[in-house]
């Protein structure tokens, strides 16, 4: 019995470096991206269009998307947290460059986190998204939405599924590309994802794809993928040994490992089109970039 293959988005290059407490460099970032798209990745979150004072991790932004290498069958994705970001990512395009090709935009599913992280309230982000995705999308620039905090908020606590699901149908009304769904924090369990995302499928009802973005700090994101799995999710982001964290959220850790979800999933007769043995070796060559091991328990065990 063939199972339906998965699409992994690597978010390694952002959401894995930006909590890094030493600069990385331009030319370290685009080597790691280039080793990447060696391994398989087809989709990677390469920046964020943010002030630098907020995540100075970001701060190279252009530069980076400006020295990325053009491959037909890769798409690059530019997180933006408001419409100067959308307008950030369409100058990386201008004069015939390259560029991004997916704004990543994102909601947050609680006020008070909302307000720290992005300064809206879960109504104003809803608003500021539905025009990002249109202006996006008129000015010839793909986009995705991502519902962040959607398992549960460090500052609220729980997240009421019917939020989620309130954003979803609105946000759902400008026809992004996708929908994911964010753990940011890591406080979901399988059962939780399953019956959230089983509930957003029944709301999309196949007209919007589905992507899943878990975070590890409780120990539960791999298990979570499989859940996710299971409610029919087949788009996972992931970061190359497991590095990540959110800068406003306290105490968050790193997205579930590649490396993990790749072996987990092939192991079960899912395809990815990722080889593992390379991204192990992308793994301990970072390590040896940042003078530690990555807490991918994969490839630590290789």
């Amino acid at each position: 019995m063939s199972h339906p293959a998965i699409e992994l988005v690597e978010v390694g290059p952002r959401d894995g470096l930006q909590n890094e407490p030493d600069i990385i460099s331009t030319e370290d970032k685009l080597a790691l991206i280039n080793r990447m798209i060696d391994y398989g990745a087809k989709r990677l979150e390469v920046a964020s269009f943010v002030h630098p004072k907020r995540v100075p991790q970001m701060a190279d932004a252009e530069d980076v998307i400006a020295g990325l290498p053009d491959h037909d069958d890769v798409t690059y994705i530019g997180l933006t947290l408001n419409k100067r970001g959308i307008m950030r990512g369409l100058a990386t395009r201008e004069g015939g460059k390259r560029g991004i090709d997916q704004a990543g935009c994102v909601i947050v599913a609680s006020d008070t986190f909302g307000q720290k992280n992005q300064g809206q309230t879960i109504a104003e982000g809803v608003e500021e998204n539905r025009q990002m995705i249109r202006f996006a999308k008129a000015e010839g620039l793909r986009a995705q939405v991502m519902i962040s905090a959607a398992f549960g908020c460090p500052f609220e606590g729980a997240v009421k599924p019917e939020t989620v699901l309130q954003i979803a149908e609105e946000l759902a009304a400008e026809e992004p590309e996708e929908i994911a769904l964010a753990d940011t924090i890591g406080v979901g369990v399988p059962q939780q994802v399953f019956d959230l995302f089983s509930k957003l499928s029944e709301l999309l009802d196949g007209r919007i794809p589905m992507r899943c973005h878990f975070h590890d700090t409780r120990g539960t994101g791999i298990a979570n993928a499989w859940a996710a799995y299971q409610a029919d999710v087949r788009v996972f982001d992931a970061s190359l040994g497991g590095l990540g964290g959110c800068p406003f959220a306290p105490n968050a850790t790193g997205n579930i490992a590649t490396e993990d979800l790749i072996y987990m999933m092939e192991r079960s007769g899912i395809a990815s089109g990722i080889s593992l043995d390379e991204a192990i070796a992308t793994n301990h060559w970072f390590g040896a970039k940042l003078d530690r091991k990555l807490p991918s328990l994969v490839a630590r065990a290789a």
